[in-house]
């Protein structure tokens, strides 16, 4: 057992590591050669794409009474979620509220928000607390313009996040339930102090959980079509749908940094690194391997889309289109896998404990899903997300890349996707 996740995690990898890493580089290239052999042009649609649901499945998501009942029980959840971290005890291996937050809740939300859609946006909490707070105060707080709104971009939503992760993976005492309590009780201070100065659009840019939450939902099967029913689609099609501000950049690769960080933490060199380091050193150190692993995987990226720039059309006014807003999206399913991949035994195991510690009773079950399976989600999870990136990446490399060009100007971004996929192989390795 590792610790790492801020209540643990576990490294699992029982195949040889040279066949993984061969495996997962091969299917990469592979799916990349039948790509541009079969796939000349553009063929996703976003918001176009899929097939209308029931009529009545979209009036019920959208009535008001719906939207209410399910943020009243995620405000229910966040409520004893606060109580029991600031009053239970101050213990992990006693309290479920770390768990609750760590596993049901960041882990949780992500295996809802791939099969059900942009469900936290639906039922965040906070945003019922704002509007009854934006009652109450009424005209004697100003609401900032939209376009005050705009200027911000992401950014709030890109300290918030990292606000979480370092206190996830670098924090020392990140399974205390004071911090977890602490942290839930300022962050959602802040969200709502954000939401009545600007208004309910913040949670879509200043909401760190609701802006995560909401890009993996674009994998999911089930989403809104542009005649605003919802409807099912290719998951692909899911991922052109949503804004594609450039600030959305730095929110997808902060999230795949810290899941690379992650499995960095995993290894034993990190181990030998903190052993005889103080609390404070530890956090020093922890804090700056944060920040230089999540500048890797950005300047990785970054390099990639300037060595595609020569080869990007030229729009009537001679200008090229903003590259680095639109491959990002083909991230998203890398993101998602390195999550699956990183996460997935620690939720199956650790998540027992939120129910377990809730009695007092019971021990954690370690045999419900073998090693080999977990082997297999990891590693499926990584290569799966990189192939559907390559495929989402190639879809917008023929609509935006010159006639002549559009092989040879993906050859940055396949070998980024290659590393990318060999790295995150290696780190979940553990090894």
């Amino acid at each position: 057992m590792i610790l790492a996740h801020g209540v643990g995690g576990r490294s699992d990898l029982p195949v040889p590591l040279w066949l993984a890493l061969y495996a997962g580089a091969f299917a990469v290239l592979v799916s990349f050669v039948a790509l541009t052999v079969l796939w000349k042009t553009p063929r996703l649609r976003g918001a176009a794409a899929g097939r209308s649901l029931p009529a009545a499945l979209t009036r019920l998501t959208d009535a008001r009474p719906t939207r209410i009942s399910l943020q009243l029980l995620a405000l229910a959840a966040l409520l004893t979620l606060i109580a029991v971290a600031w009053f239970g005890p101050d213990s992990s291996a006693d309290n479920p509220a770390p768990t609750w937050f760590y596993v049901w809740f960041w882990v949780g939300l992500v295996a809802l928000s791939l099969v059900l859609g942009p469900v936290y946006r639906v039922a965040n909490p906070l945003r019922l607390i704002t509007s009854v707070v934006r009652g109450i105060v009424g005209t004697r707080v100003p609401t900032a313009d939209a376009a005050a709104l705009r200027r911000l971009e992401y950014r709030p939503a890109v300290v918030g996040l990292f606000a979480f992760l370092w206190l996830e993976l670098v924090y020392p005492l990140s399974d205390s339930p004071r911090a977890v309590a602490g942290f839930v009780v300022v962050y959602s201070l802040a969200q709502i102090v954000g939401g009545v100065r600007f208004g309910l659009g913040w949670f879509e840019r200043g909401d760190a959980f609701e802006v995560y939450f909401t890009l993996v939902s674009r994998l999911s099967p089930i989403g809104r079509r542009n005649d605003g029913r919802i409807g099912i689609r290719n998951p692909l099609d899911g991922l052109l749908v949503g804004p594609t501000d450039p600030g959305l950049t730095a929110v997808v690769l902060l999230a795949l940094g810290s899941t690379t960080f992650d499995g960095v933490t995993r290894l034993p060199f990190w181990s030998d690194l903190r052993r005889d380091l103080s609390r404070l050193q530890a956090i020093g150190v922890g804090t700056v391997g944060l920040l230089l692993t999540v500048a890797v995987v950005a300047i990785a990226y970054v390099g990639a889309i300037w060595l595609t720039r020569p080869y990007l059309k030229k729009s009537v006014d001679g200008r090229t289109p903003e590259p680095y807003a639109a491959f990002v999206h083909s991230l998203v399913p890398i993101m998602v896998g390195y999550t699956v991949a990183h996460y997935f035994s620690f939720a199956v195991f650790q998540g027992q404990a939120g129910w377990l510690l809730l009695d007092g009773g019971g021990r954690i079950d370690y045999t419900v899903v073998s090693t080999d399976v977990i082997a297999v989600v990891q590693i499926a999870a990584i290569v799966g997300g990189h192939v559907l990136g390559v495929a989402s990446a190639h879809d917008r490399a023929v609509s935006i890349l010159r006639t002549g060009y559009t092989k040879v100007g993906q050859f940055p971004m396949l070998a980024l996707m290659v590393a990318y996929t060999v790295v995150g192989i290696q780190l979940v390795s553990g090894v």
